[in-house]
């Protein structure tokens, strides 16, 4: 594996040494998950793409301008039509002006173009970038602030792949093979581990400090220790407070087998594979994206796929 390869997979972690440190491979985008619920988002266009970026969109709970004029791509006018979403959209059935237009870009929080006009994709990038707004133009890369990439989504689990824009579906093509290579039940194992985190943050709650760096390391042994596979067991509230009793509050480490669990034939193929990766880090949303991207990658490498 290359080194740029090691310096996307493993960024330093509080055990690094000097010798550890990864290169800095410029030209990266930074990846982040950003929180929209209720933010005001203008999304110009009433296409298929359009429809791509809405879906994405009202999963995230913001709410969204639509300026275009009808008729609209069918899956759009459902979400306007449908009473689940109709409340997260605001369509105005008519073209967008540019400068002359009532609507201004500064009252945005995101701004997304998906139409054919390059001139006026162009001059809403303008005012974009005057006035400090990120935008997406779509299909025109220098354009972008930001870029949706290829993305799945299992429950909690958020995954973005990103080419930098250089190749969209060859993006796809590989969030479709990790999908294929994620276990079934994945997203019960990342609700249960984020249940104990969350009792954890109860028992021991504050940021930073003695308590809050115990608290850390105790979730990464725990969730080392049990692996992805038996972090579903987590979900059982008995269990949890079990756990939480007999070996925080100890300070102790618990596996499976100090609670009568079982074993985890793909964990353990998955640690023999990859060694002890950090998930607790990933379960905020970004790192944990990175995490299972950097581990659909070897795994594909493992299969000669990629």
């Amino acid at each position: 594996m290359s080194s740029e390869v090691n310096a996307i997979a493993k960024p330093p972690s509080r055990d690094s040494s000097e010798e550890s440190y990864p290169p800095i491979v410029p030209g990266a985008s930074l990846l982040l998950a950003l929180r929209l619920a209720n933010r005001p988002i203008l999304l110009i266009g009433g296409g298929v793409v359009a429809s791509q970026r809405l879906y994405f969109l009202l999963e995230s709970d913001a709410h969204i301008t639509i300026i275009s004029p009808g008729p609209l791509h069918p899956s759009i006018q459902h979400r306007i039509n449908d009473p689940s979403t109709s409340s997260k959209i605001t369509w105005l059935d008519r073209p967008f002006l540019g400068r002359k237009d009532e609507i201004k870009v500064k009252d945005y929080d995101l701004v997304m173009t998906a139409i054919d006009d390059n001139d006026l994709s162009k001059e809403t990038c303008e005012l974009c970038r005057e006035e400090k707004v990120m935008v997406n133009v779509a299909d025109i890369p220098p354009q972008c602030d930001f870029y949706f990439g290829a993305q799945l989504r299992k429950g909690p689990l958020q995954i973005l792949i990103s080419t930098g824009g250089l190749g969209p579906r060859s993006g796809a093509m590989i969030r479709d093979l990790i999908l294929e290579n994620l276990p079934s039940n994945i997203e019960d194992s990342i609700k249960g581990i984020g249940l104990l985190r969350a009792d954890l943050r109860k028992r021991a709650p504050g940021v930073g400090g003695k308590l809050g760096q115990e608290r850390m390391d105790w979730m990464k042994e725990i969730s080392d220790t049990w692996g992805l596979d038996l972090m579903k067991r987590f979900n059982d509230e008995e269990l949890r407070k079990e756990i939480l009793d007999k070996g925080w509050e100890s300070r102790k480490i618990l596996g499976p087998d100090d609670l009568g669990g079982e074993s985890s034939s793909w964990t353990q193929a998955i640690q023999r594979t990859l060694g002890t990766i950090d998930w607790t880090a990933g379960i905020g949303g970004f790192g944990l994206g990175v995490a299972f991207t950097s581990l659909g990658l070897m795994i594909l490498q493992r299969q000669g796929r990629l």
